[in-house]
């Protein structure tokens, strides 16, 4: 296909707003698929995508269209809408020269909507605003044009009104996506270069990597070097999703598609990555992307299932490392927790991924797990014992050094942007504020919206600062956030003994002037949710040496003195003494088991 004639878009929006329906809608107009093959969500292949109804991995599909009697190839991409996965979105649009960007016509402009839309204008791409759900009683597509001026700066007459669940519009949204966005740019030399922006894993085929060709093709049968990698392989299958996987002999300047070369594992793949031929390599690579960085960590422990087995250390490996196969953005290592074994502490983008992951773990590898409370990295500047100052990264307040060494904690802080109704701003404010937020600007989106931006501690927001954001503004809030920097602050680790024994995976970080209330409050949901046991349990939550909160989980207790009917007292008092020995030696050598609510009690402890 001349490249004049080729089109690569990403499909972008806020949550929700009807990426993936436009996806299933273009397929159908484009005639892709067939209106028998025709459903709901057809790009997600995930069963977990299909449940929760969002979209979780980036999805590229190659398409044909003619207009004015001119055949076109689009190439587009339905990425993800969720801020734990804006990784995936970033990365499409490096392989793109334009973007949609789908504003919901009841709901307007949301935080994600304006992140995506810096995202796409940073990488200078030219994008088609494009109102969707204009079906819907509530649209207001004139009011959200205008909106959408307002807070991008694109002009409201530039706005496509469409519905993508009935169709209409989408004849002259596929116009405007031939006449409006650019082409791609031409080939700046004839050495081949292609950048792979995404790699999955088949069990049949092994690595299955997308690519867009920048200059030059790739062929089948060639062998092509990467250049990040410094590895060679042999092209046994290219192809373009269409969105059956269909093949074809070779992919030309400005085509994406998937290539198959007989790797075994996602570790031989580095995402970013320059692929050229081997024998006549291209002198500079493209520019690459910033690899993920995982930002909330947690770990995960074999626990006993409903039918009473428990997965050993082995079969939890395994299981993480099909899922690492699918998954490169999470990263694991082997741990051993007193309390709970051998384990693996995780790296995960966010707390959704997290939440995937886990969900994927239970399904795929039917196992069994205990999760810990997620925390959040630090860095750590220290002295070391030959006088030097070190930065450190931890990612668990365990691994934290000898207080006496440690010169400051410095803690990831977020740039948080809130979209919320004009009659919140005061709660959204207090809410912010409590967490120890710093006030940042205020912009005008409407005559009902504002947007907010504050910076936030990332181990403030990693809790239930959403849910109360959700609450406070009655679902109408919503939130973006991105990691901005680290700043020092007065941070302390809070030890949670149990029993007079140091529980690690209950330990955590909190500021200095909130820490004895946190910690009173972790200790009472303890106290709660572990059950009692034939000895008295002492909590404590400790700083350093310094104990700071105490609560007691009573013991049973049997009467023993209900056989004596009278008598000398002598005798009631002698069985209360064997009694109260016996506690003491249970309680010395006695083991307390912690159920998996106590880990998540940490969580809930943000009050």
């Amino acid at each position: 296909m001349p490249t004049p004639q080729i089109r690569n878009f990403s499909i972008i929006a806020h949550i929700d707003h009807g990426k993936s329906t436009l996806a299933d809608r273009l397929l159908q107009a484009t005639f892709a698929v067939s209106d028998r093959e025709a459903k709901a969500q057809l790009l997600d292949s995930m069963d977990l995508e299909r449940e929760r109804g969002i979209t979780i991995k980036a999805s590229s599909v190659t398409v044909m269209h003619t207009h004015n009697s001119v055949p076109f190839m689009l190439n587009f991409i339905d990425t993800p809408g969720h801020v734990d996965f804006s990784y995936e979105v970033s990365r499409a649009l490096k392989a793109c020269e334009g973007a949609l960007l789908i504003v919901d016509a009841a709901q307007g402009v949301e935080a994600q909507t304006v992140v995506n839309a810096y995202l796409a204008i940073a990488q200078d791409l030219e994008i088609i605003p494009v109102l969707n759900k204009i079906d819907l009683p509530a649209a207001r597509p004139d009011e959200i044009a205008m909106e959408v001026e307002q807070a991008l700066g694109l002009p409201a007459e530039d706005c496509l009104s469409v519905s993508a669940k009935t169709g209409k519009g989408i004849p002259e949204l596929l116009s405007a996506i031939c006449d409006i966005l650019p082409p791609p740019r031409e080939p700046v030399t004839d050495k081949t270069r292609a950048l792979i922006f995404d790699a999955v894993y088949d069990d049949y085929r092994g690595v299955i990597i997308y690519v867009r060709v920048f200059d030059g093709e790739l062929k089948v049968g060639e062998k092509i070097h990467m250049m990040g990698m410094g590895r060679t392989w042999t092209v046994t299958e290219l192809g373009k999703y269409t969105p059956k996987q269909t093949k074809v002999d070779k992919l030309g300047p400005g085509e994406t598609g998937y290539l198959v070369a007989a790797i075994k594992t996602l570790g031989d793949v580095r995402v970013g990555d320059t692929i050229t031929r081997d024998l006549d390599p291209a002198a500079e690579p493209l520019s690459g992307y910033e690899p993920p960085r995982q930002m909330v960590f947690c770990d995960f422990y074999p626990a006993t299932s409903d039918d009473g087995k428990t997965p050993d250390f082995e079969e939890m490996r395994d299981a993480m490392d099909r899922l690492a196969l699918n998954d490169s953005s999470f990263t694991y290592a082997a741990v051993h927790s007193d309390a709970l074994g051998f384990g693996f502490r995780c790296g995960f983008l966010g707390l959704l991924h997290m939440d995937i992951v886990q969900e994927r773990l239970e399904r795929e590898g039917k196992l069994s797990v205990v999760q810990t409370a997620p925390t959040v990295s630090y860095k750590v500047l220290r002295r070391t014992k030959g006088g030097e100052e070190e930065l450190i990264e931890v990612h668990n307040p365990g691994e934290l050094p000898d207080p006496g060494s440690i010169l400051e904690i410095r803690e990831p802080i977020c740039r948080v942007e809130i979209m919320c109704p004009v009659d919140k701003i005061g709660d959204i404010m207090k809410l912010a504020l409590d967490r120890r937020g710093m006030y940042k600007s205020q912009t005008h989106i409407s005559d009902t919206r504002q947007l907010l931006t504050f910076e936030i501690p990332l181990a403030e927001l990693i809790y239930d600062f959403y849910d109360k954001l959700k609450g406070l503004t009655s679902g109408y809030g919503t939130m973006d956030y991105e990691i901005s920097g680290y700043h020092a602050d007065k941070l302390v680790k809070i030890d949670i003994l149990i029993n007079g024994d140091p529980v690690e995976a209950l330990a955590l970080i909190a500021h200095r002037d909130k820490a004895e209330a946190r910690g009173r409050v972790l200790l009472a949901r303890l106290r709660k949710v572990i059950d009692r046991h034939n000895f008295e349990i002492p909590l404590q939550a400790a700083i350093g040496g310094k104990i700071i909160a105490r609560e007691t989980i009573k013991a049973f207790r049997k009467d023993v003195t209900a056989k004596c009917y009278g008598g000398d007292f002598t005798r009631k008092r002698k069985l209360l003494e064997k009694q109260k020995k016996g506690k003491e030696k249970m309680k010395s050598i006695g083991s307390v088991s912690i159920p998996q609510k106590a880990f998540m009690a940490v969580l809930e402890s943000g009050e």
